[in-house]
């Protein structure tokens, strides 16, 4: 079989399925591993799929974001693990921007200890916040109702009124020659306004989000510190790799 007949089957399946594993290719393809490895590194190359744990998997669409509901459920265990490495980095007396998402939110029983103060722009996160005795600010400004936060010109204005001592963001795409991105452009100035208010900046994102592209820069990589889990070594390793590039896992 040529080599572009076989890569356009791999793609096929891709298509199909979303993710496919190593094994599966060498045998539908009736390939050797060593073979299959070298076309997905050439795909990727190509910007066509990324490399995942045992096998390789789509690249999200670059303007597709999935909602608050979708998110909710996906990953908690790891969510949870980033999330409590994240809050060891806060100190009592902390002024904080907590991002909107649901990894961040995983943060707030972690805080609750803590005397510090929060400002946010997820709405998701306040009744958790208050239950948590935090003192608690909310970002102004229009209601993005598929991330249950709030963006635009007004919140952009309302934080800028603010300085923190830390930030602790979501991200859509982890990527080491293309920086931090998310799908919507609203969202990605709040989140780099939010980053430039910071004395330091945390970026909370699971494996799958690492060697992702989305729609709209945020900023580059050496700008904050990444949270992530292990469970992708390959990522990991992809991430690690850019020089400036400051990464904890969970």
């Amino acid at each position: 079989m040529l080599t572009e007949e076989r890569q356009q089957m791999i793609m096929s399946l891709l298509k199909q399925q979303g993710t496919v594993k190593l094994q599966e290719l060498v045998e539908h393809l009736q390939a050797s591993e060593s073979t299959i490895r070298r076309d997905l590194s050439q795909l990727e190359e190509l910007t066509l799929l990324k490399r995942v744990h045992g096998g390789a998997a789509l690249l999200q669409r670059k303007g597709l974001e999935p909602t608050i509901l979708e998110k909710k459920n996906k990953k908690v265990a790891e969510k949870q693990r980033i999330a409590k490495i994240a809050s060891s980095f806060i100190e009592n007396g902390d002024c904080i921007y907590l991002d909107a998402g649901t990894t961040t939110m995983e943060m707030i029983p972690f805080m609750k200890d803590r005397n510090v103060i929060v400002l946010t722009n997820g709405l998701m996160h306040i009744s958790k916040l208050m239950e948590s005795g935090i003192k608690t600010l909310l970002v102004g400004g229009q209601i993005k109702v598929s991330t249950n936060a709030t963006v635009g010109s007004t919140a952009i204005e309302f934080l800028k009124n603010y300085r923190f001592d830390k930030c602790f963001l979501g991200m859509n795409g982890v990527h080491s020659g293309l920086g931090f991105t998310t799908p919507d452009p609203d969202e990605a100035i709040l989140k780099k306004t939010a980053l430039q208010l910071s004395l330091e900046s945390y970026v909370l994102a699971d494996s799958t989000k690492l060697n992702e592209a989305t729609f709209t820069r945020v900023a580059d990589l050496s700008e904050a510190t990444i949270i992530t889990d292990n469970l992708d070594e390959s990522a990991l390793e992809t991430i690690r790799q850019h020089p400036n590039a400051k990464v904890v896992t969970a």
